[in-house]
């Protein structure tokens, strides 16, 4: 496992991660959670990343009670959460001052420890002016109980408005953004950021390597039963899956896969390696539901030398 820097800080971050998306609450306990924790980290994982609206606060219940089974020393690893879903009363959601503040005093209980290292705003809020976001961030940092500040989704104006900001009024900026970055989702990560990596050295925490299992294949002959598609709540991920918009996205990964093949890995690992051989970003979060999905995908760090600039060339060709 290398370790990237976060941004511009001296923060070194595995370059897969592990997040708990979708899985902790929902197809993971503490028993099964901890089993995949603990391999990530033996791994060298050491960013596991967390959400307030996460199964609704359960996600980092069982992330909190496996650190705490596991009894990891708090200087061996880096863990977040995300503000904006707290819930459905007017103060318990967006990204208010009085929200923010509670959104981490919540997020510390629920995780069982005394300081995040990353706090990210989970989307832009509308309704809130950004000074009142950063002034809140800058706070927490000042009370020492987040690390670094971060955003999740926000546009390349957004974030250069929270840099202008924080510099006019003497506050901490932010260290890093959490954007979807995949072979079907690049616009932002190459193209819209870029002024954003070269001026301000922006970290990027990714997530979806593997477009919710599109990559990986699985999908090319029907929907799988034991998939985050047939999950409840989950709806969405499948109507999108087989919408007509996708359809040429299948075709796609199908060629993908004879790439991949042509390449001697799996079209997994082969999208896993694409992310990672992007010099912005600091770590790529993996989502993995099962131990041996975990073994395959952090397996793609044994495989980086094989996305060679011809093979990048071919599937920028597949991608245009």
């Amino acid at each position: 496992m290398e370790y990237r820097k976060l941004g511009k800080t001296g923060l070194k971050i595995s370059e897969l991660s592990y997040g708990s998306w979708v899985t902790f609450g929902n197809q993971l306990d503490v028993k099964k959670a901890s089993e995949l924790m603990a391999y990530c980290f033996d791994k060298g994982i050491n960013f596991f990343d967390n959400a307030e609206a996460y199964k609704q606060g359960q996600s980092e219940v069982i992330m909190g009670e496996v650190i705490k089974k596991l009894n990891w020393t708090r200087d061996s690893f880096i863990v977040s959460s995300k503000v904006f879903w707290g819930g459905e009363r007017p103060t318990q959601k967006g990204l208010s001052h009085k929200h923010i503040k509670d959104a981490c005093e919540n997020a510390l209980s629920r995780l069982q420890v005394d300081y995040l290292d990353l706090f990210f705003c989970h989307r832009p809020d509308p309704d809130t002016p950004i000074e009142e976001t950063v002034r809140a961030m800058h706070t927490l940092i000042l009370q020492g109980k987040i690390c670094y500040w971060g955003t999740s989704e926000w546009s390349a104006v957004q974030i250069s408005d929270a840099f202008r900001i924080s510099r006019e009024l003497g506050f901490t900026p932010p260290t890093m953004e959490q954007p979807e970055y995949n072979m079907f989702a690049r616009d932002r990560v190459e193209r819209e950021y870029v002024s954003l990596f070269e001026n301000e050295l922006l970290g990027t925490t990714t997530w979806s390597p593997l477009a919710s299992g599109l990559l990986t294949g699985k999908y090319n002959h029907g929907m799988p039963d034991d998939t985050r598609t047939s999950l409840p709540n989950y709806e969405f991920i499948r109507k999108r899956f087989e919408s007509d918009d996708f359809k040429k996205r299948y075709e796609t990964v199908k060629k993908l896969t004879e790439l991949s093949a042509e390449v001697g890995i799996s079209l997994a690992k082969l999208s896993i390696c694409w992310c990672l051989r992007n010099k912005n970003i600091s770590t790529v979060i993996l989502g993995a539901s099962k131990k041996s999905q975990l073994e395959e995908n952090i397996d793609a760090i044994n495989h980086k030398e094989k996305l060679s600039d011809d093979v990048q060339k071919k599937i920028s060709i597949l991608l245009s």
